[in-house]
């Protein structure tokens, strides 16, 4: 019985061998270096990020069909690994595109222009609104997901940092770095949390112990960045912008819609972009309701405030941020193809036998950062070492506030950098990676302190 569990084993780490060790192979690794590289010089080069990964995750499936026509792979086992790419894109696509199309409606409706003009008639300076929008962006994550809350509070700092980028760059570095931190600690803040909870390897209680370290994730380069604002106030409206009719129930929606994502991935086992597409479709009833309204009557709804607008959702579609949604296609497949020709799994195994537990969940933090903290959670997950829970917390805080590090590590970073317009990119953030790397030092000390 040792011998048939055995051979299995042997039999699959000797394909990877052969996989990994093919003069191709490496081909697919250079090629996934130089888009990453044109990736980070966007701001230089002026091309779009997602260009270079498009084609470099087209390269890579190519040349791993050749080398698995040669390894006797058949065509059908190659045609389930590439679905299996496209299921988590689609999932994530989905649930990003009705993100996006809510932020649009939302704006369309003169939401984010009427909470920036209620913001300077509050009278906050650069500096108090820096604070606000990254705590409401830590806060808000752990319900909404670091994603979504990234994309809502980039729309406030673009719609109320007009004229002061560099207000506007430092406040999306703060978002990224707050979503990704408050989304840590809890069980459906990030993937890879979800992931974890799925897996029975952290009960769902247990992922609050993490709020202390996500504090100083968030505090350390949020207090060194602080003092790089300015303290004076944003240039007073002229017009005080009113919010159309209809922009709150928008909002509403937009809370009724991440209620039936978190409802249907807890309640019902279904994944969290059915809800998410089951709440677009309310919106476009409303928008439908709307239109309507404005058809069947001419006159002011109240003074000041009219339908106004086209509330068309399909419009609203049609302004997602495409770019960074296709970036993410050629992420995952990149990835994805690494992954199947077996670099994931080898560097996994080398680490955690040679360096230990502690220090591969450090490192895997940092490489997240570069390579997208799902695909090293799933390699992870995927040998499941043994640890106790205090290391899968670990592994749960590195990974979720590692990808803050660079400005392609998470979702919220990637979005930030297509809603920016050209004010948040990868160069920016990399200029303030070493407070980011000072918080994440910091975050880790106080996981050891308090849980360990």
């Amino acid at each position: 019985m040792f011998g048939l569990l055995l051979l299995p084993q042997a039999a699959y780490a000797e394909d990877l061998l052969r996989m990994t060790e093919h003069p191709l192979a490496w081909v697919c690794i250079v090629i996934f270096v130089l888009a990453y590289v044109a990736v980070m010089a966007e701001e230089q080069l002026k091309l779009k990020k997602s260009k270079p990964v498009i084609m470099a995750a087209g390269l890579i499936w190519a040349i791993i069909a050749w080398i698995a026509t040669g390894e006797g792979v058949s065509h059908d086992e190659l045609h389930k690994a590439v679905m299996h790419d496209l299921e988590e894109y689609a999932a994530m696509f989905l649930f990003l595109l009705v993100a996006m199309t809510y932020i649009n409606a939302m704006e369309e409706r003169q939401v984010f222009d009427s909470l920036r003009s209620w913001l300077i008639r509050k009278g906050f300076s650069f500096r108090q609104l820096f604070w606000v929008t990254g705590i409401l962006a830590f806060f808000i994550s752990p319900i909404a997901d670091n994603l979504t809350t990234a994309l809502l509070m980039g729309a406030v700092i673009m719609s109320v940092g007009k004229g002061n980028p560099q207000f506007v760059t430092l406040a999306m570095i703060n978002v990224v770095v707050a979503a990704n931190a408050g989304g840590a600690f809890s069980p459906f803040g990030d993937i890879t949390t979800l992931m974890v909870w799925q897996a029975g390897k952290v009960e769902f209680t247990e992922f609050f112990v993490l709020f202390l370290p996500a504090v100083v994730n968030f505090m350390v380069p949020a207090l060194i960045m602080n003092s790089f604002i300015e303290t004076s106030c944003p240039v007073a409206l002229e017009d005080h912008a009113k919010i159309r009719v209809g922009g709150v129930r928008v909002c509403l929606l937009f809370l009724v819609t991440i209620g039936l994502a978190i409802s249907f991935e807890n309640f019902l086992g279904l994944p969290p972009f059915m809800g998410m597409m089951t709440g677009l479709s309310l919106l476009m009833f409303f928008a439908y309701f709307l239109q309507l309204q404005g058809l069947t009557s001419t006159r002011k709804v109240s003074p000041m405030r009219e339908i106004g607008g086209d509330p068309d959702v399909f419009k609203r579609v049609s302004l997602a941020e495409w770019d960074t949604l296709l970036f993410f296609f050629g992420v995952i497949f990149s990835v994805g193809g690494l992954r199947y020709l077996g670099y994931l799994e080898v560097v996994s195994e080398e680490m955690y036998l040679g360096i230990g537990a502690t220090w591969t969940n450090i490192v895997a933090g940092v490489i997240s950062a570069v390579v997208d903290n799902i695909p090293v959670m799933f390699a992870i997950l995927g040998m499941s070492p043994e640890m106790d829970t205090f290391q899968w917390l670990l592994i749960t805080l590195t990974a979720g506030v590692g990808g803050s590090l660079l400005s392609v590590g998470s979702a919220a970073g990637v979005a930030l950098m297509g809603a920016s317009k050209g004010s948040y990119t990868f160069m920016t953030h990399l200029r303030w990676s070493w407070a980011i790397a000072l918080g994440y030092a910091a975050s880790i000390w106080v996981h050891f302190l308090v849980n360990g």
